[in-house]
C-alpha cells in the first residue's frame, strides 16, 4: 500500500507542469534530509515526460539535501526524476510508465496531505549505506545475448576531483582494447582477463576505415562488430570509454581514415575545411546513433561513459594556424549537440572548451592539470609499452616503473588512468599503420599479442589496483588538496583523509578514513623516511600505498608476482627470455612440413585492370589502397654505342628516382635488379641493360600508410620527382614522361588463389627441398592443427618479405628484416624516466619472426597456407608452435608484504590489514597444471627465473612440500614462512624461490572462450 501511494504521486508529479512547488514542499518536510535521493535516468519514451531538472529544486532550503550532480548534465532529451535511493533499486521503468495511457495536456496538482504519507514511505523504505552506495550501477542483466539494459540506468558527470557515476565519485581503471585487433572468439576472455585484472573501464577506438570501407557502405560485422563487443563489456560489468574519433592514429592503417575520403574534391583533413567536416560529422553522428538505438549509454542501462572527439589535435593544430582553431571548437560543439548525455573528451588539447575534459597522453601524467578547475584529471593513454617498426628493435617498458607512473598518478590528484594497452593484439590483414609497422602489435601489454597473461606486467599491475582501489574511499573524500609532508630532498608523501591528520605519530584507532603515498623519485638510492611515528623504506623511483595510513600494502619496485616464459615469443620477446629464443618442436618434427607447391607471380602487367598513362601517377590515386602493390612498366631501348660505352669503362648504368616511400624494387626484363627501403628516401639502383628494348619495371609497395602527423592527405605514396636512367654515353634518359602501364596489385591477389576455392586459378607446382628460391612465388601446403585450445603462432623467419593467408584468413604482412646489432642494452634498470629507446631488445634479429593465427581461423587438419614471397625464402623451414606459458617462477622474501586479500574495508571506507605471512603464488595458463617443480628453496636461494642456485641456507624440505601443493594444480599458493619450512638458519632473512613447468592438457574440447 505504501509503495502504491508514492508510486501514485510519484506519477502526479511527474506530470506537472510546476513540480518544482511540490518538490520543494516535500524536500522542506523533517525527515527527506535523511533519505538520500538519486537521479535516475529511465527510458520512458513518452513525449509527455516531464524533466525534473536541478533548477527546479534550485530554491530548496531543506537542511543537507543536495540533488546529485548527475542531474545538472543531463541532455534535454533524456527524461528524468528524482525517485529516492531505495525505490531506485524496486522500481523498474515499466512500472513508472504503465500507470495509464498517455495523460491530458495538464494534471491537477496532488493535494497537499499526501506530502506526509511519501515521507513515511520513505522511512519505512531507507536502506543501509552500504546498499545506498552502490546505487545505479547495480548491474541488472548478465550475459552480452540480446537486448535489454545491462545496469540500471545511471547519470554520468564530473566534478575537479573525478568522474562522477550514479551520484558518486570515483577512481578508475581503465583497460585499452581494441576489438579488430583479435577475433570475436577472443572478446570475451579478453574483457575477462582485463576485469581480473582490476580494470573498471575498457576503452577502443572506433575505426572509420573499417566501418566505412566505401563511402555510404557500413560494415559492423566479425572484429568490427563494435555493438556486439560493447555488450560483452557491459555483461562483464565493465564500464566502456568509446574514442570516436574519428582520426585515431593508433598505428592503424592512415590513422583510421577510408582511402576514399582523400578523393573528395577539395578536402583538407583535419582543419575548417567543408567537405571534411561534413564526412566527420556524418560518421561520428552514424556511431553515437547506433549505440543510442542499442541502448548503450549509461542513462539508457548501458556500458558507455565517456567518448572522444578528436584525438591529440593540439600536437598539430598549429600547423593549420586559425583554421586549426576553429575546427577544433566547431568538432567539440559537433559532439556535445549530439546529445549523448556522457561527458566528452579531447586528448593533449589544452584550450579545449569549458564543456570538454581535456586529458594528458604520455608516459607519465602525474605533472598534468585539466585547463579548468572544474575538470578531474584524466589519463587517456598511460604508455604502458610502445610499438615497433620493421628493421628496428623492439621496445620494453619495465612494470616497476609503469607501476611507478601510475602510482603517482593517483597520488598526486589523478582520477581516470587508462592503459594504453592493456592488450594491443595484432594487425590483421593490412591495418597495420606507417610507415613500416609490424604486424604484431604486442605493444609489451600485460595481456600479450595471443590473449596470454604477461607476467610480472599483469600480475604485479593487478596487485597496484587493489591497492588503489583499498584508498578510493580516502581518495575521493578530499575535495581539495591532500596534506603533503616533504620527507627529505626527493621524498614526499601526500596524505587523503576524511580529517587533518597528524602525521607526527600514529593515527591507529582514530577512526578517520586515510590513506597515504609515500614517493621516492630518487633514481639511485634506497631511503627510509618518517612518518606516521614509524620509518618506511623506499626503494629506488618507487612508491609506497598505505591504505590505512600505517602499513604497507603495495610497493612499485616490489614486484611479488610471478615471471612467466612462453613457449614461443610474440611479437615482443620478454627480457628474461630474448637471449634464449628457441622453437619447441611438435611431435613428428619441427617444421610445419615437408610438401610444398609453388606458382610464379608475373612481373609488371598480368592483364585485368592494367591501363597506360603518361607520367608518374601517384600511387594511392591508381591503386585506391586495395592493394600494396603498383608496377608502373615501361620500355627503353639500348644502343650498341652505350652497350660499348658501359663495357670499356666497366660500369653500368643506374635507375635514379628523387624520392620513393617503404618499398621500391626494380625489375629489368623480368628479373629483379634490386630493392630500396624507406620513407620518401632517393633511389640510385644500377641495372644490366642489353642492346635493343628493355622492359623496365619499377614495383612500388606500401607498407602501412602514414597514421599520424598533419596534412595525410597530402602524404601519398609511391614516387616522387624525376626518374631517370643514367650513365648512358650520350647523357641521362629522364623517363618521368614517359609512357607508363599501370598494374594494380598481384595476379594471384586478384584470383584470390588463397582461398580453398580459388586454387585452380593458378599454376602450382610441386617443389623440392633443394629447389632454387626466386622473387615473386607464391607457395602453399597443408597442415594440421596443433592439439589443444592454445594459441597458435606461425615462425616465419626463414622467409624474406611477404604476406600470408590461412584457411582464407590474411593474418598479415610479414618481414625478416634484421634490427641493427647494437642499441639493446644487457640489462634494463626500470629507474629513471622511461622512453621507447631505453629497453629494447631483439637487436641484430628480425623485427617479427612469429605470427599469430587465432585458433578459430583453424581447423583440425587440412588447414591451408599460402604465402606471397617477394624476395625468396625457404619454406620448409616454417614452423608451427602451440603459445602458452611454459614456465612459470617466483621469488618472494618472508618481509614482503601481507596477501592483499587480507586487506578489508569497514563500512565508513577505513581499510585495515589482518596480520598474515607473504605468500608466493604460481599459476599457469587456463586448462593447463603445474607437472614439475624444476627448482625450490626456501633459504638464501641466488639467481633469478631459469637461473635460480641454492644458497648457503637452505630447507631440505622444501622441494617436497611445494611439490605436493603444486603439481597436479593449474594454481597454487605457498606461505613463505618458517610456520611451513621450519628455520634453517636463523637471525637471517629467508626467501622462497621456485621455478615450475606448465603442460597442456592432453586432449580438451573446451571452446576458446573459456581459454
Amino acid at each position: 500500500m505504501c509503495l502504491s501511494l508514492l508510486q501514485t504521486t510519484a506519477y502526479w508529479a511527474l506530470w506537472l507542469d510546476d513540480t518544482e512547488g511540490f518538490y520543494r514542499d516535500i524536500i522542506a518536510g523533517p525527515t527527506i534530509h535523511d533519505v538520500d535521493v538519486c537521479c535516475s535516468v529511465w527510458l520512458i519514451r513518452n513525449d509527455y515526460v516531464l524533466r525534473v531538472r536541478r533548477a527546479h529544486l534550485a530554491n530548496s532550503t531543506a537542511p543537507d539535501f543536495s540533488l546529485p550532480r548527475a542531474c545538472a548534465s543531463l541532455p534535454p532529451s533524456a527524461p528524468q526524476f528524482p525517485v529516492p535511493t531505495p525505490l531506485c533499486s524496486l522500481l523498474p521503468a515499466s512500472a513508472m510508465v504503465a500507470f495509464s495511457p498517455s495523460p491530458p495536456s495538464r494534471w491537477p496538482l496532488p493535494p497537499r496531505f499526501l506530502a506526509l504519507p511519501i515521507l513515511l514511505c520513505l522511512g519505512c523504505l531507507a536502506a543501509p549505506a552500504s546498499v545506498r552506495a552502490a546505487g545505479v550501477l547495480r548491474q541488472v542483466v548478465v550475459g552480452g545475448g540480446g537486448g535489454g539494459t545491462f545496469f540500471e540506468p545511471f547519470n554520468v558527470t564530473y566534478d575537479h576531483r573525478a568522474v562522477i557515476l550514479g551520484g558518486e565519485r570515483r577512481m578508475l581503471v581503465s583497460a585499452g582494447l581494441h576489438y579488430p585487433r583479435a577475433t570475436p572468439e577472443m572478446w570475451p576472455s579478453l574483457i575477462a582477463k582485463c576485469k581480473e585484472g582490476g580494470a573498471d573501464v575498457i576503452e577502443t577506438y572506433i575505426f572509420w576505415n573499417g566501418h566505412e570501407p566505401v563511402k555510404g557502405q557500413y560494415y559492423f560485422e566479425g572484429r568490427f562488430d563494435i555493438v556486439k563487443f560493447a555488450k560483452l563489456v557491459a555483461a562483464e560489468g565493465l564500464f566502456l570509454f568509446l574514442r570516436i574519433g574519428p582520426y585515431a592514429c593508433a598505428e592503424w592503417n592512415f590513422g583510421g581514415f577510408p582511402v576514399w575520403l582523400r578523393d573528395i574534391p577539395g578536402i583538407e583533413f583535419r582543419t575548417d575545411n567543408e567537405p571534411y567536416k561534413a564526412e566527420m560529422q556524418t560518421f561520428v553522428t552514424k556511431i553515437v546513433n547506433i549505440m543510442k538505438e542499442e541502448k548503450l549509454y549509461s542513462w539508457q542501462g548501458g556500458p558507455i561513459i565517456l567518448q572522444q572527439i578528436e584525438n591529440e589535435y593540439g600536437n598539430i593544430q598549429g600547423r593549420y594556424g586559425q583554421a586549426g582553431k576553429r575546427y577544433m571548437l566547431w568538432a567539440a560543439q559537433m559532439a556535445l549537440a549530439l546529445d549523448t548525455g556522457v561527458p566528452w573528451v579531447m586528448c593533449r588539447q589544452t584550450d579545449a572548451p569549458e564543456q570538454i575534459l581535456d586529458t594528458c597522453n604520455a608516459f607519465y601524467c602525474d605533472g598534468f592539470k585539466p585547463n579548468s578547475y572544474n575538470k578531474p584529471t584524466i589519463w587517456t593513454e598511460d604508455w604502458d609499452g610502445w610499438y615497433a617498426d620493421w628493421g628496428e628493435p623492439l621496445p620494453h617498458r619495465p612494470v616497476q616503473d609503469s607501476a611507478f607512473a601510475v602510482a603517482r598518478f593517483y597520488q598526486r590528484g589523478g582520477s581516470l588512468q587508462n592503459y594504453y594497452m592493456y592488450f594491443g593484439g595484432t594487425n590483421f590483414e593490412r591495418t597495420a599503420g606507417g610507415p613500416r609497422q609490424i604486424t604484431s602489435y604486442d605493444y609489451d601489454a600485460p595481456i600479450d599479442e595471443y590473449g596470454i597473461l604477461r607476467q610480472p606486467k599483469w600480475g604485479h599491475l593487478k596487485d597496484l589496483h587493489a591497492a588503489i582501489k583499498l584508498c578510493e574511499p580516502a581518495l575521493t573524500a578530499v575535495d581539495g588538496s591532500p596534506q603533503y609532508v616533504k620527507l627529505g630532498p626527493m621524498q614526499e608523501a601526500h596524505v587523503y583523509s576524511s580529517a587533518k591528520v597528524h602525521t607526527n605519530g600514529s593515527i591507529s584507532g582514530n577512526g578517520q578514513i586515510c590513506s597515504a603515498f609515500l614517493a621516492n623519485i630518487d633514481e639511485h638510492k634506497y631511503v627510509s623516511v618518517w612518518i606516521f611515528g614509524k620509518s618506511y623504506s623506499l626503494p629506488p623511483w618507487s612508491v609506497s600505498i598505505l591504505p590505512d595510513c600505517e602499513n604497507v600494502a603495495f610497493n612499485t619496485a616490489r614486484v611479488g608476482t610471478q615471471t612467466s616464459i612462453f613457449t614461443v615469443e610474440s611479437g615482443s620477446p620478454s627480457y628474461s627470455s630474448r637471449h634464449k629464443r628457441r622453437s619447441l618442436p611438435l611431435i613428428g618434427g619441427p617444421y610445419l612440413s615437408s610438401t610444398w607447391w609453388t606458382s610464379k607471380e608475373p612481373i609488371g602487367k598480368w592483364g585485368e585492370g592494367s591501363f597506360a598513362a603518361q607520367g608518374i601517377l601517384e600511387h594511392l590515386n591508381v591503386t585506391k589502397d586495395i592493394s600494396d602493390y603498383l608496377s608502373y612498366t615501361t620500355s627503353v631501348n639500348i644502343s650498341d654505342e652505350d652497350v660499348a660505352y658501359w663495357n670499356s669503362k666497366g660500369v653500368l648504368p643506374s635507375i635514379t628516382i628523387d624520392q620513393i616511400r617503404d618499398v621500391a624494387r626494380v625489375f629489368v626484363n623480368g628479373k629483379l635488379a634490386g630493392s630500396k627501403v624507406g620513407h620518401w628516401v632517393s633511389l640510385n639502383q644500377p641495372v644490366q641493360l642489353v642492346q635493343g628494348p628493355n622492359e623496365l619495371t619499377l614495383l612500388s609497395e606500401i607498407v602501412g600508410l602514414q597514421n599520424y602527423g598533419a596534412f595525410l592527405e597530402k602524404d601519398g605514396a609511391g614516387f616522387r620527382g624525376q626518374v631517370k636512367l643514367t650513365g648512358l654515353s650520350n647523357g641521362d634518359i629522364d623517363l618521368t614522361n614517359s609512357l607508363w602501364t599501370y598494374q594494380i596489385g598481384l595476379k594471384g591477389e586478384f584470383s584470390r588463389i588463397y582461398s580453398s576455392e580459388n586454387q585452380g586459378y593458378a599454376k602450382w607446382s610441386s617443389m623440392q627441398n633443394d629447389d632454387k628460391q626466386t622473387p615473386f612465388t607464391w607457395f602453399k601446403t597443408m597442415f594440421d592443427a596443433p592439439e589443444g585450445n592454445d594459441p597458435v603462432a606461425i615462425g616465419l623467419g626463414s622467409m624474406g618479405k611477404g604476406q600470408a593467408w590461412v584457411n582464407g584468413h590474411l593474418i598479415g604482412r610479414y618481414w625478416s628484416i634484421v634490427a641493427p646489432e647494437s642499441g639493446c642494452p644487457s640489462s634494463c634498470n626500470y629507474a629513471g624516466a622511461y622512453s621507447d629507446s631505453k629497453c629494447r631488445s631483439n637487436c641484430g634479429m628480425a623485427s617479427q619472426s612469429w605470427y599469430h593465427i587465432p585458433r578459430e581461423w583453424l581447423q583440425e587438419s587440412g588447414n591451408l597456407l599460402v604465402l606471397f614471397e617477394e624476395t625468396g625464402g625457404d619454406p620448409f623451414q616454417i614452423s608451427l608452435e602451440a603459445h602458452y606459458t611454459k614456465t612459470i617462477c617466483s621469488k618472494i622474501s618472508e618481509t614482503y608484504y601481507p596477501p592483499l586479500y587480507s586487506w578489508s574495508r569497514a563500512a565508513n571506507g577505513r581499510a585495515s590489514v589482518n596480520t598474515a605471512a607473504p605468500e608466493l603464488h604460481l599459476q599457469c595458463d587456463e586448462g593447463h597444471v603445474i607437472s614439475k617443480i624444476t627448482f625450490a628453496s626456501y633459504g638464501t636461494p641466488s639467481g633469478s627465473c631459469q637461473n635460480f642456485s641454492v644458497g648457503n641456507c637452505h630447507a631440505s624440505t622444501t622441494l617436497d612440500l611445494v611439490t605436493e601443493a603444486c603439481v597436479g594444480q593449474n594454481k597454487c599458493s605457498i606461505s613463505v614462512t618458517n610456520d611451513v619450512f621450519g628455520d634453517p638458519c636463523r637471525k637471517v632473512v629467508k626467501d622462497l624461490a621456485v621455478e615450475a613447468e606448465c603442460s597442456p592438457p592432453l586432449a580438451t574440447k573446451e571452446s576458446r572462450d573459456d581459454m
